[in-house]
């Protein structure tokens, strides 16, 4: 059979590779790395945990980028483009630059059988290897202990926040999720915890392998007020930060984390205060409390289990005033969706419900009928509609929407990157144009 042209029909191809989508374990990818003579020889950083992942990536890659290193990233899931999953020095790789990985893992893997998750991961991996970088930062997709990038040893691993999600791999209670996510520590070697409050599991893992940890609130911790803050960790100090160009009230915690990674690896990354600066000052990461300006104004959250959630609503009760919030909503079956609603309730006058392009997701129908079960308490008399996909359910929210309202796109990577798919919207409501996005 021959091998696929494109980086579309790798994709497809992988899809259908093994029967089932998620299968925990690192034997079958383990293998196939070894098979690959896949290390890497430039510090790596793994980081794990419930939210916060992708923010701490981002700022971990801004930062070294503007100290001058050369960076390689790796994170999921994308919103719009599989790309997204791979960055060098900043810049997503193109499709074309990754055949010849997806090539390679396929001539390695023999008759052993990997999921998508496993299968890209090596293509990606193999990638950065092989780049021109100083520095590779990996992002773990589910747990840490199971997840196949924990096949790879990382000179520092961060765990960030903690709580319930994916409770049917990693268990039903934060010590289990816990420990699930200690499993990327290594002996000797920096683990940078940056949950306030982390699962005694974790503190055991760490003390039984003799991993060394750096804990938020004891290693490391930040004060501020609200023109600037500062961090300070076991022997340094940055002070008069101006506060990261990510929003939300969480971005703090996941900035002092990144600000500890560079501490534990000061020897081999060492950063000045100034890289410090303008790196959280030119962090970006779609989807993350991301605030686009319009009328009405438009807010895209990848917010999509509890803890998430009520961060974001807590966000949104920070922001200025608007009369109504109109919500596009769409999220995964197996989420806490009730839990969701009830966290969000308070703040929305329209659910707008949306199909998504996978069958994991709730159908519209389904996120109605929940809804309409429960017992919640909003602002006022609140309306719901179902939509086929997200794009359609953002026109028909700005056609009910007045200029001074806000939109609120929040859930599944699929509900965001279904709006992003054409670009970022810049909204204008039928109150102040005819033209919808």
């Amino acid at each position: 059979m021959s091998l696929p042209t494109t980086l579309e029909s790798w994709l497809a191809r992988c899809e259908q590779m093994h029967p089932t989508e998620i299968e925990m374990g690192l034997g079958r990818v383990r293998e196939v790395k070894d098979r690959m003579a896949l290390t890497f020889k430039v510090p790596l950083v793994i980081v794990a945990g419930t939210n916060g992942k992708g923010s701490t990536c981002a700022m971990l890659e801004s930062i070294a980028l503007q100290a001058g290193y050369r960076v390689g990233l790796y994170s999921k899931p994308h919103l719009v483009h599989f790309e997204e999953r791979c960055r060098v020095n900043g810049a997503m790789v193109e499709g074309a630059d990754l055949l010849p990985h997806f090539e390679a893992v396929e001539a390695a893997r023999g008759s052993v059988s990997l999921t998508y998750f496993e299968f890209t991961m090596l293509a990606i991996a193999r990638l950065l290897s092989l780049a021109d970088v100083d520095m590779v930062i990996l992002e773990v997709g589910l747990g840490g202990r199971l997840d196949a990038v924990n096949i790879f040893d990382a000179d520092c691993a961060v765990i960030t926040s903690i709580d319930l999600d994916h409770i049917e791999y990693l268990g039903g209670t934060r010590e289990l999720i816990g420990f699930e996510k200690a499993g990327i520590m290594r002996p000797g070697r920096p683990v940078v915890i940056s949950d306030p409050v982390p699962p005694q599991s974790m503190l055991d893992h760490a003390a039984a392998i003799g991993a060394q940890p750096w804990c938020f609130g004891r290693d490391f911790n930040y004060t501020g007020d609200k023109q600037q803050w500062s961090w300070a960790g076991r022997a340094k100090r940055y002070n008069g930060l101006a506060y990261p160009a990510l929003r939300g009230a969480n971005q703090l915690i996941n900035a002092s984390g990144a600000l500890a990674v560079f501490e534990a690896l000061r020897e081999v990354l060492p950063i000045t205060a100034q890289a410090v600066r303008s790196g959280l000052g030119m962090v970006e990461l779609p989807g993350r409390f991301q605030i686009v300006p319009g009328q009405p104004t438009l807010v895209l959250d990848v917010a999509h289990n509890p803890h998430a959630v009520a961060a974001l609503a807590q966000n949104l009760d920070n922001m200025g005033f608007h009369p109504r919030t109109h919500v596009v909503f769409g999220a995964m079956r197996d989420k806490a969706i009730a839990e969701i609603f009830q966290r969000m309730a308070p703040l929305v006058d329209t659910w707008h419900f949306t199909d998504l392009p996978t069958p994991r997701a709730a159908s519209a129908a389904e996120l109605r009928e929940l809804h309409a079960g429960l017992a919640l308490t909003g602002p006022g008399p609140v309306s719901v509609l179902c939509h086929a996909d997200p794009a359609q359910a953002l026109r028909e929210a700005v056609s009910v929407a007045d200029p001074t309202d806000r939109i609120v796109v929040f859930g599944s990577f699929y509900a965001v990157g279904g709006v992003l798919k054409n670009g970022t919207p810049r909204l204008t409501s039928r109150h102040t144009s005819n033209n919808t996005p």
